[in-house]
């Protein structure tokens, strides 16, 4: 059986919960809290060296970190990873997309919105990261606005698993989302797609 190391709270660990969900695969879920320091002990380093959830592992023990790479991994042969080389390459494109441009502004206003301290220095980041996280969503509105259902293609990929993650909980971080309409409907489309589940919380 997968195994996947993993905190529930987490869009990079929920990521992997919708894609498991989608093609109804079975995996023995560990959770792990690397609020309080559980991805720095040395066992967990021995499976991810970098100290960050989440971890595949495999049962010949072979080990996937990385969320973008472990949804592509579990989606090989399947309709939510396109055979075609330019459906795949653009579907690639949007996953570096969340890693680089969207995920680091989203999901950090996120977590420093929930969970640090009032007085916490890291809060004057803030106005920053929303500024940058309205141009990501700007830019994924006006993607959608040219009368596309999903990301790439006609129906659901792993693109769009990776964007919803962090998109759908925005307003945690600061981001009012009523003014891209196109993402709001297409967020109601992913949440509408069989076997979806909701963030654990």
């Amino acid at each position: 059986m997968l195994t996947i190391y993993g905190m529930g709270v987490s869009g990079n660990c929920y990521k992997l919960q919708m894609l498991l969900a989608q093609l109804k695969l079975a995996c023995r879920w560990v959770e792990v809290d690397s609020a309080n320091g559980e991805t720095r002990t040395p066992e967990f380093l021995a499976r991810n060296p970098n100290g960050k959830v989440p971890v595949l592992e495999l049962e010949d023990g072979r080990i996937l970190a990385e969320s973008n790479a472990i949804l592509c991994f579990l989606a090989e042969g399947t309709d939510l990873l396109p055979e075609d080389h330019w459906q795949r390459a653009l579907v690639l494109q949007w996953l570096f997309f969340e890693q680089y441009s969207h995920e680091p502004k989203i999901a950090v206003a996120r977590f420093i919105n929930l969970f640090l301290a009032e007085d916490h220095p890291r809060r004057g980041e803030l106005p920053r990261l929303v500024e940058a996280g309205h141009e990501a969503l700007a830019l994924m509105e006006n993607h959608l606005s040219a009368g596309r259902a999903f990301f790439v293609g006609d129906s659901a990929t792993v693109a769009d698993i990776a964007l919803f993650a962090y998109t759908h909980c925005a307003e945690d971080g600061g981001f009012d989302l009523s003014g891209y309409p196109e993402l709001l409907a297409w967020l109601a489309r992913v949440r509408s797609l069989s076997g979806f589940v909701p963030m654990k919380s």
